[in-house]
C-alpha cells in the first residue's frame, strides 16, 4: 500500500473552500448512509443512463462506504489544501464542481451504471496540483512487509503512479480489476480538466504564478531547445541582410567572483564524490562568505560528510546554515533531531541541543524519532539542570503533523 501523507508546502492562507468541501462530503455521508434515507441516497446518484441536471452536482457528495469516502477525503486534504491556498476559497470551490460534472459528462458517455462519489472532482484537483507544484515533494506510507516514510516529486508521483498506473495500465494488466466498481473514465476526465483548465488559468493569470509551476518550466524548456536545422526551417530562404559597421566597444568579460568560483568547486567536487575536496572548499568559502548556503541536497549531503568524519561543530555549523535556509524542508525536524544529538553528545553544548530537540519533538512524524528526541532533550535538560520529565514527556505525546 502506498498512501500521500503529506507535502512541504507552507500555506498562506486557511484554506476554508477545501475544509468546507470536506466538511460537506463528510456530513453528507454520515446522514445517508442510514437506513431511512436510502432512497434519497438513491436519488442523489448519477443514472448515467437517463441522468437528471441536479445528480451532476449531487453525486459528488455521495460515497459507497466509509472506506470510500476516507480515501477520498484523504486525497483531497493533501492537494486540496495547496490548490484551495493558490486558487482562493471560492474560485477553487466553483473548479471542484465543474471538475465534477466534467467526469460525469465522461463517465456517463460510455455507461449507463450509477455512479457516486468525489472522486471525479479529486482527480481535477490532484491534475491542478501537478500543474501549480510539479517540482514539490509529496510524503509518502509504504505499507508492504516494512513501514517506512520517504518522499517522491510531485510530477513523478500523480503522473506515473496515480494516472498512468493506477487508471490506465493497471486495469488493462488485471482484468478484475478493470470490471471493478471504479469508475476509471470519470477519473480521466476529471485529470484531463484538471490539467487543461489550470493550464489556462495560469496561462491567462487568473491564477498567481510562480517560476515553478509546470508552464513556467516549459516555457523555460522551450526557451532552451534549438531551433530545428531541417524541414521546414531549412527549406525557408531567408531574406538578405545588409550589414555596417559601427562604431562599438566589445564587452568586457564578466569574470565570476571567488564565491562562485568556490561554490562550483564545492558542488563538482560533491558530484563526484570528492567528499575531501568538497569539504575544503566549503571551508573556504564560508570562511570567505559567512551566509552563504548551498543548494538544498548538497548543503545537506556535506553537513553529512562534516558529522562523519567526526568535524562537528563544522557539521554543525553546516546543519545550522541548512535549516536556516530551508526552514520548511520535508527533512528540517530530522536534521534538527541530528544536530540536537551532536550539540549534546559531542559539544556539550546543552542549550543549544534543547532549542533544537525542543523542535525536533515537535515536528517529527515517526514515533521512534520522537521518542529519541524526547529521550534526548530531557538528557540534555539534566545536564543543563534543568528538569526536563514533564515537559519532554508532554512533548512526545504530541501527534505527528500530517
Amino acid at each position: 500500500m502506498l498512501l500521500p501523507i503529506g507535502t512541504d508546502i507552507r500555506l498562506r492562507r486557511a484554506p476554508i473552500g477545501n475544509w468546507l468541501l470536506i466538511g460537506l462530503n463528510v456530513s453528507a455521508h454520515l446522514v445517508l448512509s442510514q437506513s431511512r434515507f436510502a432512497a434519497v441516497r438513491e436519488s442523489l446518484a448519477l443514472d448515467a443512463s437517463l441522468p437528471a441536471l441536479y445528480q451532476y452536482i449531487s453525486y459528488q457528495f455521495v460515497h459507497g462506504d466509509l472506506v470510500h469516502l476516507a480515501g477520498n477525503m484523504l486525497f483531497l486534504w493533501i492537494f486540496g489544501n495547496a490548490v484551495c491556498d493558490r486558487m482562493g476559497s471560492v474560485a477553487y470551490v466553483l473548479f471542484y464542481l465543474a471538475g465534477g460534472v466534467v467526469s460525469a459528462v465522461a463517465y456517463a458517455s460510455g455507461s449507463s451504471n450509477p455512479m457516486v462519489g468525489a472522486s471525479g472532482a479529486i482527480a481535477a484537483v490532484t491534475a491542478a496540483f501537478l500543474v501549480l507544484f510539479p517540482r514539490v515533494h509529496i510524503r509518502l506510507l509504504l505499507w508492504f512487509f516494512v513501514i517506512t516514510i520517504f518522499e517522491m516529486p510531485a510530477l513523478w508521483l500523480i503522473v506515473l503512479k496515480i494516472i498512468l498506473w493506477d487508471n490506465i495500465i493497471a486495469p488493462s494488466i488485471d482484468r478484475d480489476a478493470a470490471m471493478a466498481n471504479v469508475a476509471y473514465s470519470a477519473h480521466l476526465g476529471g485529470y484531463a480538466f484538471g490539467f487543461l483548465a489550470t493550464m489556462l488559468l495560469v496561462a491567462l493569470r487568473a491564477v498567481e504564478r510562480n517560476p515553478f509551476d509546470l508552464l513556467a518550466i516549459w516555457s523555460r524548456w522551450y526557451r532552451r531547445t534549438p531551433l530545428p536545422t531541417d524541414g521546414l526551417a531549412a527549406r525557408i530562404s531567408p531574406r538578405p541582410v545588409q550589414a555596417r559597421e559601427v562604431s562599438s566597444r566589445p564587452l568586457e568579460p564578466l569574470e565570476p567572483t571567488e564565491s562562485d568560483r568556490l561554490r562550483d568547486e564545492t558542488i563538482d567536487a560533491i558530484d563526484t564524490r570528492q567528499y575531501a575536496r568538497a569539504s575544503e572548499c566549503y571551508r573556504r568559502l564560508r570562511r570567505l562568505d559567512p551566509e552563504h548556503v548551498l543548494p538544498r541536497s548538497y548543503q545537506l549531503e556535506i553537513a553529512n560528510y562534516l558529522a562523519q568524519q567526526a568535524r562537528y561543530v563544522e557539521a554543525v555549523e553546516a546543519y545550522e546554515a541548512f535549516l536556516s535556509a530551508y526552514p520548511t524542508a520535508a527533512d528540517a525536524p530530522r536534521v534538527r533531531l541530528l544536530v540536537g544529538l551532536l550539540c549534546h553528545r559531542h559539544l556539550r553544548q546543552h542549550a543549544r541541543a534543547i532549542e533544537h530537540l525542543q523542535a525536533a519533538v515537535s515536528g517529527l512524524a515517526l514515533g521512534s524519532q520522537r521518542e529519541l528526541a524526547a529521550q534526548e532533550l530531557a538528557a540534555a535538560r539534566a545536564a543543563r539542570g534543568e528538569d526536563g520529565g514533564d515537559s519532554g514527556g508532554q512533548a512526545f505525546s504530541e501527534e505527528p503533523r500530517g
